[in-house]
């Protein structure tokens, strides 16, 4: 399991967090792989003799610039979001498409299997929700820990079908920016690739009342080699759209 080297400028929030999703604690940063560090700054991903960090940051940079710039247009296209459909997020990562779905103004449910993981988003989501900027945007955006394809019809059973469920399972793309690539090397290390693609789409299209969006590259293949009903392509990414099987 990933650890977290936890400084002495880790604040109560992180500490908390770390507890939450049962991570493991280092007294020094690790000598090899990927680990989280807890300092000032909240949460981190770093990597072992590497300079570099992944933070999730919902407040400035790229997302700020996609929340208040837009951005997200293919996206909103693909789960027809001037229906004000619920959505829920089946492959939460760092949760920047759920950001920005629910800056259209939607619900979004994410769910998200991997403790480390759910902790940077957790951590990220705690920073905007305590932003005047972006405490809106946060409150529409509620986490789940746990496996995927067991929670969705927990889920549903508990609460009812949502109209949308969004998967963008990890997919060893091939990235222009040098940013992009080293922040995408240091998360495919943390989960790695292999997901039960069968399993993830099985259960979205059990549980959706309309429709299922999966994000691609652009020449990607079809998730779980099944093909879409229809697509919405961009320049470098798509998003496929499956029926469900219980269309309401």
């Amino acid at each position: 399991m990933t650890s977290v080297y936890l400084t002495d400028t880790a604040d109560e929030t992180a500490r908390e967090l770390i507890n939450r999703f049962g991570l493991p604690v280092c007294a020094c940063p690790p000598e090899q792989g990927e680990y989280l560090l807890a300092d000032s700054d909240g949460l981190s991903l770093c990597k072992a003799k590497e300079k570099g960090r992944v933070r999730v940051d919902f407040v400035s940079g790229a997302a700020q610039y996609r929340r208040t710039k837009g951005g997200g247009e293919l996206i909103a296209k693909a789960v027809n979001h001037t229906a004000r459909p619920t959505v829920w997020d089946g492959t939460g990562g760092l949760g920047r498409d759920a950001f920005v779905l629910a800056s259209l103004g939607l619900q979004v449910d994410v769910f998200e299997q991997n403790p480390a993981v759910a902790c940077l988003l957790s951590d990220g989501l705690k920073r905007a929700a305590e932003s005047p900027d972006t405490a809106a945007v946060a409150k529409r955006i509620t986490l789940h820990f746990g496996d995927t394809a067991a929670l969705l019809p927990e889920l549903a059973a508990a609460r009812g079908r949502p109209d949308v469920v969004y998967l963008d399972p990890m997919y060893p793309e091939r990235q222009k920016s040098a940013a992009v690539k080293k922040e995408m090397a240091y998360f495919h290390g943390l989960v790695g690739t292999a997901q039960n693609e069968a399993a993830l789409l099985t259960a979205a299209r059990a549980v959706a009342k309309k429709r299922i969006v999966v994000k691609r590259p652009r020449l990607g293949v079809f998730l779980n080699n099944e093909k879409p009903a229809y697509q919405y392509t961009g320049k470098s990414t798509r998003f496929d759209v499956y029926l469900p099987y219980h269309p309401v």
